[in-house]
């Protein structure tokens, strides 16, 4: 059965929707409950919800705005269920995204500014250019501002350390990012350094961020 996405105002999110949205991760980390699911619910203003069939696989909150006048998608919070779907359940809600990213900002290359869990995260990234931080990469003084602008748009700017981009938490409960763990992606194993200074079940998290060129939204080569 294929995965399909919806796409909505966050701001309608039932009750009985954030309660099954904070099912797909009540035994484990990072532990997404229902009161924190509302907090995200008011922050963002698009939510994704995957669903095969008549059960939820994923979802996503999101923004689509302009950080000091260039086109961002950021991503404040997104979780797939850690099953063999879980690689083409990302694929599903990041292909809807970027779909309205190109409605939104048409003929404009797009950031997409988010933060991350593990080192599978960056398999978001793979379609994007200038990705931040990679291997072999020394950021520039930009793009450590960069992270500087997305951290503050994420509510923790002091929490950053602009020189590996690993931001802590700025208080106790969950902190958002991208949870997306399947055994059978491929990632650059030397993404992996950039996770050294994030400890293992802690709520510290790598912000990163990529571009979607103009010319890969319209042809829909990010989608893939």
């Amino acid at each position: 059965m294929p995965i399909v996405v919806t796409t909505k105002d966050a701001s309608s999110l039932s009750e009985g929707e954030l309660a099954e949205l904070a099912d797909l991760c009540v035994d484990r980390d990072p532990a997404y409950d229902v009161d924190y699911l509302t907090q995200e619910r008011d922050k963002w203003v698009l939510v994704s919800l995957a669903r095969e069939g008549s059960k939820l696989r994923g979802y996503s909150f999101c923004t689509l705005e302009r950080i000091g006048g260039t086109p961002s998608l950021l991503v404040g919070l997104a979780l797939v269920d850690r099953t063999a779907k879980a690689e083409s359940t990302m694929k599903a809600i990041m292909a809807d995204q970027y779909r309205r990213a190109l409605l939104a900002f048409p003929d404009e290359d797009v950031l997409l500014g988010t933060r991350l869990l593990s080192i599978d995260g960056f398999r978001v990234f793979n379609p994007l250019s200038d990705v931040v931080p990679r291997p072999d990469h020394k950021p520039s003084g930009e793009e450590r501002a960069w992270a500087r602008r997305l951290a503050k748009r994420f509510g923790n700017e002091k929490g950053l350390d602009d020189r590996t981009f690993v931001v802590e938490p700025s208080g106790a409960g969950p902190v958002g990012g991208i949870d997306f763990v399947f055994a059978k992606t491929k990632v650059d194993p030397e993404f992996g350094a950039f996770f050294k200074g994030v400890k293992e079940g802690s709520q510290q998290r790598l912000v990163a961020f990529g571009w979607a060129m103009a010319e890969d939204l319209a042809s829909g080569k990010v989608a893939k």
